[in-house]
């Protein structure tokens, strides 16, 4: 999900970027592109995936 979220914020930076769109400080191409950096760091760190480390239990 995070990946997700990551491509389309860079996507959006990239448009914002190519096009010269004048945006307000919060929504610049520079801090969108560094939230999606961000959001890609987290998903390839293992964060929102719902993997437990604990594993499962087998019972035979």
């Amino acid at each position: 999900m995070l990946a997700f979220a990551a491509a389309v914020l860079l996507g959006i930076a990239f448009i914002i970027h190519a096009t010269v769109t004048s945006t307000d400080v919060i929504f610049s191409s520079t801090s969108l592109l560094d939230l999606g950096l961000t959001l890609l760091a987290l998903h390839v760190a293992g964060v929102g995936t719902g993997w437990s480390g604990r594993g499962r239990s087998r019972r035979r």
